[in-house]
């Protein structure tokens, strides 16, 4: 029995870029097509199969601990990109600014994506989605130099619209035009999960 859904929304791609070198800049530059391999997309700094872990899972290996790479992508959504745009009082926001990899559109909410979700293109090349991208000031410096002033704003217009991160599936071709499938696990959520994120009382 399948265990992942087909949804019924059109999505395509709006936009792809890739980070050359992280200890250089952030800031990706837009291209009009992604190859991807197992170790993520060809020529990506995020890329690989491992990497060594980072604030975001601090609470399970010490920083710099090598652990699997399920952060090869930051796909982010046109409407969620927008909003952060409205909430940090500009006209519109550079998704290369922030080091995105991959902008998608017609997905609502598209940050909250449940984890383990698909998109797959035509090609066949499918990316798992991870979990949600909390936002972090890394994107400050490149957003400052292009919008002075905004660099701090940031973080707070990005909370609970970041984006997500993703690993590869699937190898394959993605190229700006392209339209993805949305597939979501057939699982219930969790019936215990608020009880969790409240914490011991």
């Amino acid at each position: 029995m399948p265990a992942l859904i087909p949804a019924p929304l059109s999505v395509h791609i709006v936009w792809l870029g890739r980070v050359a070198d992280r200890a250089i800049a952030l800031r990706s530059e837009p291209v009009g097509a992604l190859s991807l391999g197992y170790a993520g997309p060809e020529g990506e700094a995020h890329g690989g199969l491992v990497r060594p872990s980072c604030s975001r899972v601090t609470g399970l290996h010490p920083r710099g601990t090598e652990i699997r790479n399920v952060r090869q992508l930051s796909i982010l959504g046109a409407e969620d990109l927008a909003e952060i745009a409205v909430r940090m009082g500009v006209a519109a926001l550079d998704p290369g600014l922030v080091g995105a990899t991959m902008v998608v559109e017609g997905i609502p909410d598209f940050t909250h994506l449940p984890p383990s979700s698909r998109l797959q293109a035509e090609s066949g090349a499918t990316l798992v989605v991870d979990m949600e991208n909390r936002p972090c000031t890394l994107p400050a410096k490149p957003i400052e130099a292009a919008l002075p002033g905004r660099g701090k704003a940031f973080k707070p217009a990005a909370a609970g619209r970041r984006g997500v991160t993703a690993w590869v599936e699937r190898e394959g071709v993605l190229r700006v035009g392209d339209a993805l499938r949305l597939f979501v696990p057939d699982q219930p959520v969790w019936a215990h999960l608020d009880e969790v994120r409240r914490g011991p009382r």
